[in-house]
């Protein structure tokens, strides 16, 4: 009787740590998901050699088939010459609308995969894809693994750790955001400042990669949405309503005001005649500048020309064909400058600009971030809190 039950209490036991270890295997699977991203790396290419740092397969999609094995550290060169593709030097033939990817057949270690394209090295698996006459190049890449490639691209490693946190949380905000921008050409996100500036591997540095591990799957909600988590380089000291940069009020994106003012000065010169030739280009025909009428940059900043935060709306410009109004977006954009907060006036035939700051001014201010990790001691949700209104940090995954 004795041994019966103890039989029994062993098979109790073993079926708890049965299910224990089942529901702990299930919930690592499900602590280790994350969303996937594609990344265009290039377009129009004639060639493109690859290798993985595992066994890994060539294989078609759409049906999948396998082309190819290459043991670790193999290389694969494909090559579209005249139309017709190879890889290797052996003729691949696609349908319409299949793609070709090279991946480590194991699809639980795309995070760990690493592959090189022409000797720069990225994470997860890469994907060719004919367009236009060329090849396009497309990384398959988990977020977080992206994001290591793409912190410290912008902003540097070595800045306090919440600014680096705060700047995880927002790029991983702006990436889920914009899934499909990119759609029309095959990926999701390109791999430019236009979207985000990613290098990959050879980017990555250990105190941006702990900025991201921190927060993994943090992102920023507003309506239960990722936010347009925008972020530019210095505010000049206080940021942006969207407003009065995109023309459409956006509730979380509001100007706020910064730590230090007027950071980041700058200053740029021109030629009457060559600013009148250049306004020319732009369809504005002033003839000879005569004056120049804007109100001064103060701390008041409440100017009708001016917004909230002092950037300038508009300039007024009289010249012998008579006077006109140009915006400080559109003389930021032919002009160059770094933005739209500046002072503009004439001496001696010279248009001399002044301002401060660097970028549109909308959203998160990355020396803003810095300045109040570092003089506030704020921590990551604060900075976060203080640059996008109303908005809810939630972990997703």
């Amino acid at each position: 009787m004795k041994k019966m039950i103890g039989a029994a209490v062993r098979l109790v036991v073993f079926l708890l740590l049965g299910c224990c270890m089942l529901w702990s295997s299930a919930a690592t699977s499900e602590a280790a998901w994350q969303p996937e991203l594609l990344v265009g790396l290039m377009n129009g290419q004639s060639s493109v050699t690859l290798k993985a740092n595992s066994p890994a397969v060539l294989q078609t999609s759409k049906p999948a088939s396998i082309l190819e094995k290459l043991p670790a550290g193999a290389a694969l060169t494909i090559a579209l010459n005249a139309g017709h593709l190879s890889a290797n030097g052996r003729e691949v033939r696609l349908t319409a609308g299949q793609e070709l990817e090279l991946v480590v057949p194991d699809a639980r270690n795309l995070a760990s995969q690493i592959t090189t394209v022409n000797g720069r090295s990225y994470r997860g698996a890469i994907r060719l894809q004919l367009r236009n006459g060329g090849l396009t190049i497309v990384n398959r890449v988990p977020v977080e693994e992206y994001l290591r490639g793409v912190v410290p691209e912008e902003m540097p490693s070595d800045w306090n750790k919440e600014a680096l946190k705060a700047q995880a949380v927002a790029a991983r905000t702006f990436a889920l955001r914009h899934r499909q921008r990119h759609s029309k050409d095959g990926y999701d996100l390109c791999a430019t400042t236009h979207c985000q500036q990613y290098s990959g591997i050879g980017a990555e540095r250990t105190a941006a990669s702990q900025a991201v591990d921190v927060t993994r799957g943090e992102t920023l909600l507003y309506n239960g949405q990722p936010i347009e988590a925008l972020f530019h380089t210095d505010s000049g000291g206080m940021t942006e309503n969207s407003e009065d940069v995109w023309g459409s009020r956006i509730p979380y994106l509001r100007a706020a005001r910064e730590v230090y003012a007027n950071t980041q000065p700058w200053d740029k010169n021109i030629t009457a005649a060559d600013f009148c030739t250049l306004l020319a280009k732009h369809g504005k025909s002033l003839g000879t500048l005569k004056t120049i009428t804007l109100s001064p940059l103060t701390d008041e900043r409440n100017a009708p020309d001016r917004t909230v935060s002092g950037r300038v709306r508009m300039v007024r410009l009289e010249g012998t064909n008579g006077t006109l109004q140009v915006s400080g977006n559109d003389l930021r954009s032919w002009l160059g400058l770094r933005s739209t907060m500046f002072q503009m006036t004439m001496r001696n035939d010279v248009v001399f600009i002044t301002g401060y700051g660097w970028g549109h001014g909308l959203g998160l201010s990355q020396w803003g971030a810095k300045a109040f990790a570092d003089a506030r001691h704020m921590s990551y949700p604060d900075i976060l809190a203080h640059y996008y209104a109303g908005t809810v940090l939630k972990k997703l995954y």
